[in-house]
């Protein structure tokens, strides 16, 4: 989808898509152990997980927020005019909830601000609130910032 920027900075304070629900299973925790060199036995052992209070495996936290860009990518809408949109950063990331071997995880993307940069560009903030399936808490939180460059 694909929307104009005065549709863009309208759309401030609403909640611009809700990511469908991702599995993450443990070839998925096992596949980011093995990327990201994060092999900790609470993400990659599930018979010594299993004995801590987690009572079994669990997503490292980087593996939640990077799997955001992903389902951003699908519920985000492009601007008529961008040439491309650009990750320009993260501010307060929080974990707080841990996601368990097994679970589906979501994001939702609200639009807090949309401030104008040099060359035409656009700087956007999502809060984002990333929610594990009939959890009580979010697994994580945070504010993001995207560069739409035209």
């Amino acid at each position: 989808m694909a929307i104009d920027r005065t549709a863009l900075c309208a759309a401030v304070g609403t909640q611009m898509g809700c990511a469908p629900w991702t599995p993450v299973d443990q070839a998925r925790i096992d596949a980011f152990a093995q990327v990201s060199g994060d092999r900790q036995f609470i993400h990659t052992d599930p018979e010594r997980a299993a004995r801590t209070p987690f009572g079994g495996t669990i997503a490292h936290g980087m593996l939640t927020l990077s799997m955001v860009s992903g389902m951003a990518a699908v519920v985000l809408p492009d601007l008529t005019d961008q040439r491309m949109v650009v990750n320009y950063g993260l501010d307060q990331v929080r974990f707080v909830a841990p996601v368990p071997c097994g679970a589906r995880i979501r994001a939702r993307f609200t639009l807090s601000d949309v401030t104008p940069r040099g060359r035409g560009h656009l700087m956007a903030r999502y809060d984002v609130v990333c929610e594990i399936e009939d959890a009580p808490r979010p697994a994580m939180t945070a504010v993001w910032l995207l560069l739409y460059t035209v």
